[in-house]
């Protein structure tokens, strides 16, 4: 039974393993295993469902939440039940409004394409979007990735910057209804 389940987490994590140009810099490298480690794709690659249940859609890697999925007004949360996810994991919806993964691929018009490197470390450092605008809302875990190493964060930055550019603009934040 263990055995099986070995296999199982391995090929599970096969399928999440971020794609690395040829020939990377030790940088990307060392941030491919940052963005890894860092369960980027848990949130901003969205899930399909394959068969054998949900599985990052490695087609669409850290494209955020698919600007094609327009979902419907989330359930009534409660006290117990105070936040819910999305079908593909990249929408949530708690006290704080409704939040949606960025897209983190170099796009220069819907992803991080035309961020600078002090941009995106400012950003995870401070909470702040571009690090000087809006916050960055649940459930990104900013507040502990803020504790990574200046390096650490470069080298996620070189990484994002090396993958593919997918075109998806992400649909903004909404902040909770008032009452």
């Amino acid at each position: 039974m263990r055995k099986h389940a070995v296999i199982l987490a391995a090929a599970i994590a096969i399928c999440a393993v971020p794609a690395l140009a040829a020939n990377p810099s030790p940088q990307v490298k060392r941030g491919a295993n940052v963005v890894l480690a860092g369960g980027c794709n848990d949130c901003h690659t969205p899930l399909r469902m394959g068969p054998n249940g949900p599985e990052p859609d490695m087609a669409r890697m850290l494209s955020g939440h698919p600007e094609s999925i327009v979902l419907p007004p989330p359930p009534t949360l409660s006290d117990a039940w105070n936040n819910v996810g999305s079908a593909t994991n990249t929408a949530y919806a708690g006290p704080w409004g409704i939040t949606y993964a960025a897209n983190l691929t170099p796009d220069p018009e819907t992803g991080i394409g035309k961020w600078r490197e002090q941009e995106f470390v400012q950003a995870i450092r401070t909470g702040k979007h571009l690090g000087a605008g809006r916050p960055i809302m649940p459930p990104m875990p900013w507040e502990a990735y803020r504790h990574l190493s200046d390096a650490d964060l470069k080298a996620a930055f070189a990484y994002l910057k090396s993958i593919p550019p997918i075109r998806n603009r992400v649909p903004d934040y909404m902040p909770p209804a008032k009452k």
